[in-house]
């Protein structure tokens, strides 16, 4: 009679924002602890509190290890840019001839290699472009932690619907034996119908048990994206401006198409290609020889006088002319564009394959909303009904019951699976979508 639940949700009964509106952090707020608070905080709020999306999003941003080690990442391939720049250091050489004071030469001189072929500026180049692929990665990170974190928000308010409605059912069941009971007291039934009313009681009791312990274990997994100590939280909640019941939207193509265009993943292979042409660029200056200055002076002891020194040297490129780094390179460029081809390619299949679950989802949940579940809950009025008029049998009382509880839990998962598919589509695409004005919540009871 109950399902496996599928993670993600269906009690957006309360909530309104999208993860779009969770990037927009401003205004996110933590009932009643203060967001800016629990952020500064390293100890637990000692109250425990409901949790807003925009607040869970802002503080897995804050505190996430992950999210760290890409920032980390940035700021290392900042440094690297940096260091690229720099120009090769002179070099100061001392040359002492003979040991004694009267016959002594001296000389000093200083070196300064000049780079020539472009050396400087393909190392430039190289590294700017590794510095783009870091801050790019940095926001697909940040992209696919909003959507885990909004999964697993929705996870929670999931299980919390869960709960709702196991409580419902129970309430239904206890009702359906209290029936039973009073009819076996009038001598109506046998008794062998009210044990059946009883077992059907405490197998929602047990079903009770299972959603609490569910949403512990939910309230772990999205507390686990900024770690033990940070807030404390009750439950997660969703209040809103204006209508919160609403299932995800259904993008369009041609908005699928602009946000796979700048997509984190066509763009990190963009910028793969374009660092590995910089690095072909480095290989062909490298083939040009450097040029190295020498000034200097020469003290003769013996002779009583100082020379001045100059010159210059360069290595004469015949035996290594550094042909297999550049073949190395080119075969690397070619092999980064067949890799765009290839993310561009996976990119659209998976996105493919979300859309058309998120399609068929809205599809089945639309469907229950409007017609299933309501003649569903008709027909199980109608057998409490005629059952307390002794015109059914207790299981047609049973079967309603059960077919309507049913229903409701296949509705939450579809809702589940739609907002699955929807965070898969935010992630791939590095973009949050809008919602769409379809509600989702079940009928009102």
């Amino acid at each position: 009679m109950r399902s496996i639940f599928v993670p993600l949700v269906f009690a957006v009964l309360y909530f309104n924002g999208t993860c779009a509106q969770a990037e927009t952090l401003a205004g996110a707020v933590l009932t009643p602890v203060d967001v800016t608070s629990a952020l500064g905080a390293e100890a637990a709020v000692p109250t425990p509190t409901t949790l807003t999306l925009d607040a869970a999003v802002r503080l897995a941003l804050a505190h996430n290890p992950t999210l760290a080690i890409a920032r980390l990442e940035l700021q290392a391939m900042e440094a690297a840019e940096l260091q690229a720049g720099a120009r090769p250091n002179p070099e100061l050489g001392v040359l002492v001839e003979d040991t004694r004071s009267a016959s002594r030469t001296t000389t000093v001189q200083l070196s300064q290699a000049i780079e020539l072929g472009g050396k400087r500026a393909a190392r430039l180049s190289v590294a700017a472009r590794g510095r783009e692929q870091a801050a790019v990665a940095l926001q697909a990170k940040q992209a696919e932690l909003r959507a885990a974190v909004a999964q697993a928000f929705f996870e929670m308010l999931g299980v919390q619907e869960q709960l709702r409605l196991t409580q419902a059912s129970l309430d239904l069941a206890s009702n359906a034996s209290s029936i039973a009971g009073k009819r076996l007291q009038a001598g109506k039934v046998a008794p062998l119908e009210h044990s059946k009313a009883l077992v059907a009681e405490a197998g929602v009791r047990a079903e009770l048990a299972q959603a609490q312990s569910e949403q512990r274990l939910a309230r772990q997994r999205l507390s686990a994206f900024w770690g033990p100590g940070k807030v404390a939280f009750d439950r997660a909640e969703g209040h809103a401006q204006g209508n919160a019941e609403r299932l995800p939207a259904l993008p369009s193509d041609q908005q699928v198409g602009e946000l796979m265009a700048q997509a984190p993943a066509i763009r990190l292979a963009q910028l793969d290609i374009a660092r590995h042409q910089a690095l072909t660029e480095g290989e062909r200056a490298r083939r040009v020889p450097d040029l190295t200055v020498t000034l200097g002076a020469k003290r003769d002891a013996q002779l009583g006088y100082t020379q001045a020194l100059m010159g210059f040297s360069i290595p004469l490129p015949l035996l290594d002319r550094k042909q297999g780094h550049l073949m190395q390179a080119l075969r690397r460029e070619e092999q980064a564009r067949e890799m765009l081809t290839a993310t561009t390619l996976r990119l659209q299949s998976e996105v493919s394959q979300s859309l058309e679950t998120l399609h068929l989802t809205r599809k089945q949940v639309q469907l229950l909303r409007s017609e299933v579940l309501p003649a569903a809950q008709f027909a199980y009025d109608a057998a409490v009904k005629g059952y307390e008029l002794g015109k059914f049998a207790f299981l047609d009382v049973l079967d309603a019951q059960r077919t309507l509880f049913q229903l409701r839990q296949q509705m939450l998962r579809h809702t589940a699976d739609a907002y699955r598919a929807a965070a898969d589509i935010e992630r791939l695409l590095g973009q949050s979508l809008d919602r769409d004005d379809t509600q989702a919540a079940l009928p009102k009871e």
